[in-house]
């Protein structure tokens, strides 16, 4: 009895190692790629928030050179920022507080630039809309109308599509073309919230071009109510 089951261990022992000489290889192979793959998620993670955590203090640095009026400041942490961590969400931030800064110095053309760098790099569309308006709002200052419907031309993310409308019928309006300007302001009153305080200045708006909020918001009932069947 002890003799037969010897032989039978025996048999399971030699196909083991003849599974083992044809796939012992290969699963090895597999099991390196695994647990490597897995290795280099866990260092990439570690990597990020490396990456996060030191993007962070260059955001402080900017916050306080912003605050304290240094331009020249504000330059160097835009450009490290840039450098060292463009690909964190620290960097689009801080472009968008370096932009504010040079705009309110006069400095539009550097202010231009940082936006524009936030268009290209950011991942976060709600980012790039905020670099969007903003950008727009700077082509306007400078009478570049053209220009700022054309960066407004863009698709907005639903919850900037009003203000987006909004900054179309200001470009409108300044170009004296009250119909476009009315259709724009329209869009954006409609897709506000009634309890919206900026709602108003639409409603203003739209007072100023001899329109009527309410019937922009609401069309009269009489352009859409179907017509009774005649007998």
């Amino acid at each position: 009895m002890a003799s037969h089951l010897d032989l039978e261990e025996q048999e399971q022992l030699d196909q083991l190692k003849h599974f083992w000489n044809r796939y012992g290889n290969a699963i090895s192979w597999v099991l390196i790629v695994i647990f490597g793959g897995f290795a280099a998620w866990n260092g990439y993670q570690y990597w990020q928030r490396s990456q996060a955590a030191q993007a962070a203090v260059l955001y402080d640095e900017m916050e306080r050179a912003v605050k304290a009026q240094d331009l020249q400041k504000v330059a160097r942490v835009q450009e490290d920022i840039h450098g060292k961590y463009g690909r964190t969400a620290y960097a689009a931030q801080a472009s968008l507080l370096a932009a504010q800064a040079l705009a309110d110095k006069g400095n539009a053309d550097a202010a231009k630039a940082a936006l524009n760098w936030v268009l290209e790099q950011s991942g976060d569309d709600g980012v790039k809309a905020v670099a969007r308006l903003r950008l727009a709002a700077l082509q306007v200052d400078a009478k570049a109308y053209d220009e700022a419907l054309k960066t407004l031309g863009t698709a907005f993310p639903a919850e900037f599509e009003a203000l987006a409308a909004d900054r179309k019928g200001d470009v409108y309006a300044l170009q004296g073309k009250a119909d476009e300007a009315v259709a724009e302001y329209r869009k954006a009153y409609q897709k506000l919230d009634e309890r919206t305080e900026y709602r108003r200045l639409i409603e203003a708006k739209l007072n100023a071009l001899g329109v009527n909020p309410q019937a922009a918001a609401e069309p009269a009932a009489t352009a859409t109510a179907p017509t009774e069947d005649k007998k």
